[in-house]
């Protein structure tokens, strides 16, 4: 679904990532977690094809992304951001609808429509689909947003891709995990997520691989397992801690202190 090698990137002389290699595979949920300052948010705009290096070359179905043709590739491809504006004069209705852009050229149809409200379900913000975006809470206006790319992607496509940077800044445990559901679904689809998480537990909850970058180089790539173990993450997070199996689901809990 999505393959990048040796992708690099620099900031006026000063590396962020070095010698990167991301293979992500058709119905997979691929977190990416690390430290402050680990690159992970500017990986994730790398291989959406926000930031770009002319020697480096990212394939989304084997094509790189200046084969598409956009307005495909905006079927096919969405991207959540951590920074989203917080002064949008329109409706929660109108804020969800930006992600139907590629399907009308100035009327939304009947699917435009449907797949905005089912997205707000989804998000547990159709209740306020009438009410004015500035009068929300930060957390209700993240979920705005990722209703906003759930509607852009609702479409008979196979093989779709989403990008989330940080998707759950603001939200309350219950949105979270209804969120990250939302998500595991979408993947379970056949589709794919490539995702940046701080909450290791999450992490190590839902994905069915964690890539650990620390300093803009990979630790390790591989299940929650094999990732988190005490010597990894104490050491890369430079803080002891403690794994432990989730009774629950039987993956790793992580128990940061002494």
């Amino acid at each position: 679904m999505l393959e990048a090698q040796n992708i690099s990137y620099a900031h006026r002389k000063f590396s962020i990532l070095e010698n990167i290699d991301v293979t992500v595979n058709n119905g997979e949920l691929l977190v990416i977690v690390g430290p402050n300052g680990a690159g992970k948010s500017t990986l994730l705009s790398m291989l959406a094809n926000e930031l770009t290096n002319k020697e480096d070359l990212i394939f989304f179905k084997k094509k790189t992304f200046h084969d598409w043709d956009c307005k495909e590739l905006a079927h096919s491809k969405a991207k959540f951001s951590q920074n989203n504006s917080h002064d949008i004069p329109l409706t929660v209705n109108d804020v969800a609808m930006m992600g139907r852009y590629p399907y009308f050229n100035s009327v939304p149809q009947k699917q435009d429509e449907e797949a905005v409200i089912k997205a707000l379900e989804e998000t547990d913000m159709a209740s306020m689909r009438q009410r004015d975006y500035n009068s929300l809470s930060g957390g209700e206006k993240q979920r705005v947003h990722l209703a906003r790319v759930l509607a852009q992607l609702d479409n008979n496509v196979a093989q779709k891709l989403v990008f989330l940077d940080e998707p759950l800044n603001n939200l309350d445990v219950l949105h979270q995990h209804r969120i990250l559901q939302t998500i595991k679904n979408f993947t379970q689809k056949g589709n794919t997520a490539v995702m940046v998480l701080h909450d290791l537990n999450l992490a190590a909850q839902f994905a069915d691989r964690v890539m650990l970058l620390k300093k803009g180089k990979i630790v390790a790539h591989d299940v929650p397992g094999t990732v988190f173990t005490k010597e990894i993450i104490s050491r890369v997070y430079n803080f002891p801690c403690t794994i432990c199996t989730n009774p629950v689901n039987q993956n790793p809990l992580i128990i940061f202190g002494t």
